[in-house]
């Protein structure tokens, strides 16, 4: 997988005077717990001790997955396309919590299986509509899921050229959580089991079939070990074009906010190109669904929040953004003990 893309490791050079920033404001050292740790790979990523977060962004990528035909999902796939027409009409749970926080919200077609009038809001990306079903056949062709990367890629572009320097990745698409739980175990070797969840609502016997079903494309498709296989014969389109928006966003050093299940797959599949991209990253939540619980430990990740969701959306990034806020804000307008004539903790003697 060609890519030209050079991620460079978040400089230290100011840890120790981040850290130090951090224990003189007007507090008990420490009592700000996670949210200390926060300003601190806030302040690293962006290598200053007085980071700004600049027109925070969500980028919802939408795209249909063939594999919705063998029953994965408790919904039909026309639902992708209407879902997208929610977002536009600013009817979806991500168009309220965005607009809460002040993100600004586009939603890009990756590859959705309808033809999707024009919109402000909307941008047209699609590489095909939908993929094919990965029970037969690879999702993608090599060169279609080379596109969708560098979509992914020129999309995230366009938003730092804008100014953008805080930026999320949502997601949307009717049986995508199947393409997740493959890529997931494919690249971390854990077992099918600890990837596959109940995505839409499945209940027993529907959550059954799935992996029934996911245990067939891997046993049609043997084994694959190169990254590129493995996303090009299970991703979908949105996926794609999330990693290429992962890696595009780690070079250009911007702030990196993680969503769920399948945003963190198409992370995991970046992670596998580039190493360094964690560095990035600020995980907003972990979900119900269990094959996000088992990617973010197999990350090492820390999430802010644990709230059960299993919406995706994006849904996660702009809950948790108030949080990554004050953690900035902190930081920068919080007094200091000298500045606030408070006296320090006594240190023995």
């Amino acid at each position: 997988m060609p890519l030209n893309t050079t991620i460079s490791p978040v400089s230290l050079r100011l840890k120790t005077d981040l850290q130090e920033k951090v224990d003189q404001k007007t507090k008990p050292l420490g009592s700000l717990g996670q949210l200390e740790t926060l300003a601190v790979n806030i302040g690293l990523i962006q290598d200053s001790l007085s980071p700004i977060l600049s027109k925070p962004t969500i980028l919802i990528f939408a795209g249909d997955h063939g594999i919705a035909e063998a029953g994965v999902s408790a919904y039909p796939q026309a639902v992708t396309g209407q879902m997208v027409g929610n977002f536009l009409a600013g009817g979806a749970a991500i168009n309220i919590f965005a607009s809460q926080h002040e993100l600004a919200l586009s939603i890009v077609d990756a590859g959705v299986n309808a033809d999707l009038a024009a919109h402000p809001n909307l941008i047209n990306r699609k590489i095909a509509k939908g993929t094919a079903n990965f029970l037969h056949h690879p999702a993608m062709s090599k060169d279609d899921c080379e596109s969708a990367i560098q979509a992914g890629m020129a999309l995230v572009n366009q938003q730092h050229v804008n100014g953008c320097n805080c930026i999320g990745f949502g997601e949307m698409g009717i049986a995508n959580t199947s393409s997740a739980a493959l890529l997931v175990h494919c690249l971390t070797s854990l077992p099918l089991e600890q990837c596959v969840g109940r995505g839409t609502g499945l209940d027993d016997k529907q959550l059954q079939h799935k992996l029934k079903v996911l245990q067939q494309a891997l046993d049609f498709h043997g084994h694959l070990n190169a990254v590129d296989d493995v996303l090009a014969v299970f991703g979908g389109y949105e996926i794609a074009m999330m990693v290429g928006a992962y890696l595009k966003a780690a070079e250009l050093g911007m702030v990196i906010m993680v969503d769920g299940f399948i945003a963190c797959a198409a992370l995991l599949v970046a992670h596998n190109i580039n190493r360094d991209l964690l560095d990035y990253c600020l995980f907003s939540h972990v979900s119900s669904e269990r094959g996000h619980q088992a990617v973010l430990s197999y990350l090492n990740a820390k999430p802010l929040l644990n709230l059960e969701l299993r919406l995706g959306e994006g849904s996660g990034i702009a809950l948790a953004y108030p949080l990554i806020k004050s953690a900035v804000l902190f930081l920068n307008e919080m007094a200091s003990f000298t500045e606030a004539t408070v006296d320090q903790k006594i240190t023995a003697p």
